[in-house]
């Protein structure tokens, strides 16, 4: 049975709020995990930033040139900023193009954010590509914060506070992340590793 009248303007307006809040929450989580405010987001894009919060509060439905500039500024497709998590298949991909990249302050070091947005306000993870001699050095996470280090190819060296432990192709390093860390690619070929980091994390001894 079709819909006519004001009760199609009824629906299109249920069916634009529910779109509009799932676009909020993927906004706010794409900006947290590029580590972004929300005034450098607005930098960035050009959107205001009281324009943002609005969005990411899902007390405004945005242009479709708001949302575009938000996505170049985040790095992902406008379809996958769009997309409704209800409609959502149980088995997604993600392509390359759509992976969000971050380079480390000496650009030797490119983070693939490979994690779920979904889940990055608690579970983060990346796929590390280093050259050698490449640093990351990373601020203090959260209290209670570990990340985890698996090594695919080379060698890495993991530093917290005064503690230095290096690991090989197959071995695994964790540590706690809620205090300044730097990881280094210490072997003479480029390395390759993941990152997993658990936020919020049971407080280690």
């Amino acid at each position: 049975m079709g819909v006519e009248g004001r009760e199609r303007v009824k629906v299109l307006d249920i069916g634009a709020h529910a779109l509009s809040g799932q676009l909020g929450k993927t906004i706010q989580r794409l900006r947290k995990a590029y580590n972004l405010s929300l005034s450098e987001l607005a930098e960035q894009s050009g959107v205001a930033k009281s324009i943002i919060s609005q969005i990411e509060r899902n007390e405004t439905n945005p242009t479709l040139a708001t949302i575009w500039r938000l996505s170049q500024a985040l790095d992902v497709s406008i379809e996958r900023v769009l997309s409704s998590g209800d409609d959502e298949p149980f088995i997604d991909k993600t392509t390359k193009g759509d992976t969000p990249i971050l380079v480390s302050d000496d650009g030797k070091v490119r983070l693939g954010i490979i994690g779920w947005i979904k889940t990055v306000e608690w579970l983060q993870w990346y796929d590390v590509q280093a050259e050698p001699g490449g640093v990351l050095d990373s601020d203090a996470h959260q209290r209670g914060s570990i990340e985890c280090l698996s090594v695919i190819e080379g060698e890495f060296e993991v530093e917290v506070g005064e503690q230095i432990q290096r690991a090989k192709a197959g071995e695994t390093l964790r540590y706690r992340c809620d205090r300044p860390h730097s990881v280094r690619c210490v072997s003479s070929a480029p390395g390759h590793a993941t990152m997993v980091c658990i936020l919020k994390a049971a407080v280690m001894d």
